[in-house]
């Protein structure tokens, strides 16, 4: 399974809005509304198909999308400027760059 399958997979659906949930859809790091279920291991190839990684909530956190950008592009987004995730994980170029 490819991560875009997998991200669109029910079960994956199920198991995010469960953990949304449980976290009373705060995000973990500042507090504001959560957008996103990220992953703490990123998936990858090798690891999409492995439960124990991305099934399990231990390796999950809600987040706010500033602050699941700020995971995957560091502050202000240097790596990849003009890019962002939009509420359903999806890359996609920010307005006006």
């Amino acid at each position: 399974m490819t991560q875009r399958e997998f991200y669109h997979s029910a079960a994956w659906r199920r198991l995010a809005r469960a953990f949304m949930l449980s976290k009373n859809c705060i995000c973990e790091q500042c507090g504001a509304p959560a957008a996103i279920v990220h992953h703490k291991t990123h998936l990858n190839p090798s690891n999409v198909d492995d439960p124990a990684i991305s099934m399990n909530p231990a390796n999950l956190q809600a987040l706010c999308l500033d602050c699941h950008n700020r995971e995957h592009f560091g502050r202000g987004g240097a790596i990849l400027r003009g890019l962002t995730f939009d509420a359903d994980g999806e890359l996609v170029q920010t307005k006006g760059e």
